[in-house]
């Protein structure tokens, strides 16, 4: 297979089992857990508000090997709106290929198209450095001036609570 025989497309509501079995493979290639259920992304992805959009990386015979995940932002510091770019997977077999460069450039042109988005964020785990040499390579720099934070279960639902 060769980069030419993988086409690169929004995801439609048809795909929604698609695009969960690619995030779920990616998951699993992180030693993640994977909570997403088909109808998280048919309710996140294509429900009446949604906040996740979703490119799919599909060769000539109809098999997914690759998805970007993306959501946009808007960013006072940028003064414009950004794509975070929650999930990025390209399957093994397709890996070698550019592919996570196409997807990242689609991801780019339809969040430029749907919300004028000038830049990409995305995060990176620590001991993942194969990864974090790719975003580098292909221009990404590492900010050093923030932490990624997150409030979930009790403290979230807390929240506000504490005096």
């Amino acid at each position: 297979m060769s980069s030419v025989d993988i086409n690169i497309r929004l995801a439609g509501r048809a795909d929604v089992a698609a695009v969960n079995r690619a995030l779920r493979q990616l998951s699993a290639d992180m030693g993640d857990e994977h909570r997403a259920t088909d109808a998280d992304i048919e309710r996140f992805c294509f429900g009446p508000s949604p906040i996740l959009h979703a490119l799919l990386a599909v060769t000539k015979d109809g098999d997914v090997v690759g998805v970007a995940a993306y959501s946009p932002f808007f960013s006072t510091v940028f003064g414009t709106v950004g794509i975070y770019v929650s999930d990025l997977w390209v399957a093994g077999s397709a890996r070698g290929k550019r592919l996570g460069v196409r997807l990242l450039a689609a991801v780019r042109d339809a969040g430029a198209k749907a919300w004028d988005a000038d830049f990409l964020r995305l995060n990176v785990y620590h001991n993942n450095p194969r990864a974090l040499a790719f975003y580098e390579r292909i221009g990404f720099v590492p900010t050093t001036e923030t932490q990624y934070m997150t409030l979930a279960g009790t403290a979230l639902d807390t929240l506000g609570e504490q005096s």
